[in-house]
């Protein structure tokens, strides 16, 4: 009973407020606002600073539909796929629609997914673990080939695009395990930003 006492809900109206803020900011996105909101929960108890980040990370999401919907900028890159719909409906006249629809579907997914985290958490857990790398080789297959059938229209297009999110890819150190993806690139590239920047800025470019 503790997660409903009135300080936590106090918690979690901060953490929506403040999440909804910095996922609608393009250029921002939730795992950045995690990461600045991080050392304010040094000094709360474990209970607290969960509230207040889960309900700041699930504020973030929903918030970066905003832009996405109104200027076709989406504030995260998990609100890429919201600039296919809301942005033309925007056009015509209908964001508030477009609003009242984002925010419907993001209250019962939320809902559905923490009870589906509750009840099937455990099993996930077992079957992630077992994953090996022939696994996530054949992950890797079947990003590719999802190419072809997202880009059934422009197939040029979409395989350039695909090329260059792999060049992009191939920079950096991969965040599981510190392996160097490419050695021969400079030392300097070596500390390359997430993937998902170029997809959110490259959103109102498209046509």
């Amino acid at each position: 009973m503790q997660v409903v006492s009135p300080q936590m809900l106090l918690l979690c109206l901060a953490g929506v407020v403040g999440g909804m803020a910095v996922g609608a900011t393009p250029g921002l996105s939730a795992t950045v606002g995690l990461a600045l909101l991080l050392p304010i929960t040094f000094t709360m108890d474990p209970t607290s600073g969960l509230v207040l980040m889960g309900s700041f990370y699930v504020a973030a999401i929903y918030g970066g539909s905003f832009t996405a919907i109104l200027v076709n900028a989406p504030g995260t890159p998990s609100s890429i796929a919201t600039t296919f719909d809301g942005y033309p409906m925007t056009k015509q006249g209908r964001s508030e629609t477009a609003i009242i629809a984002v925010t419907t579907a993001s209250v019962v997914g939320g809902l559905v997914g923490v009870l589906g985290l509750l009840l099937l958490g455990p099993l996930i857990a077992d079957v992630v673990l077992a994953f090996g790398p022939q696994e996530y080789f054949w992950f890797g297959i079947f990003g590719l080939t999802m190419i072809a059938s997202l880009a059934a229209k422009s197939l040029l297009k979409g395989f350039a695009a695909g090329f260059l999110g792999l060049l992009i890819a191939a920079i950096g150190i991969a965040p599981v395990g510190g392996d160097v993806r490419s050695r021969s690139a400079s030392p300097r590239c070596r500390a390359a930003s997430p993937s998902s920047w170029p997809s959110s800025g490259s959103s109102p470019f498209r046509r």
